[in-house]
């Protein structure tokens, strides 16, 4: 099994838009860096603790944005077209 590749696609869609450049270079450092997606997915569900370089507040959007509050039903990626559409 693999980490829910929804979860980071999700995210992007719903924040990129409204990001500062800090916190875009914080997003793209944070889903490059690692080296297992594995890594990413657990911090952002808690199920292993954030290492300090990672855990930025960007790495607090995206364990908020894993706890679904709202109950979304996340079955897929989103479509790519959003990534071609103006800001907001």
């Amino acid at each position: 099994p693999y980490p829910d590749p929804s979860l980071s696609s999700l995210f992007a869609k719903e924040n990129l838009a409204c990001m500062s450049e800090e916190q875009l270079n914080r997003y793209d450092r944070l889903i490059n860096e690692p080296s297992n997606d594995w890594d990413i997915y657990y911090w952002a569900t808690e199920a292993k603790p954030t290492p300090a370089e990672f855990d930025t507040d960007v790495m607090a959007m995206l364990r908020e944005f894993a706890k679904n509050r709202n109950r979304e039903q996340r079955l897929r990626q989103p479509d790519l077209e959003y990534l071609f559409e103006p800001p907001r």
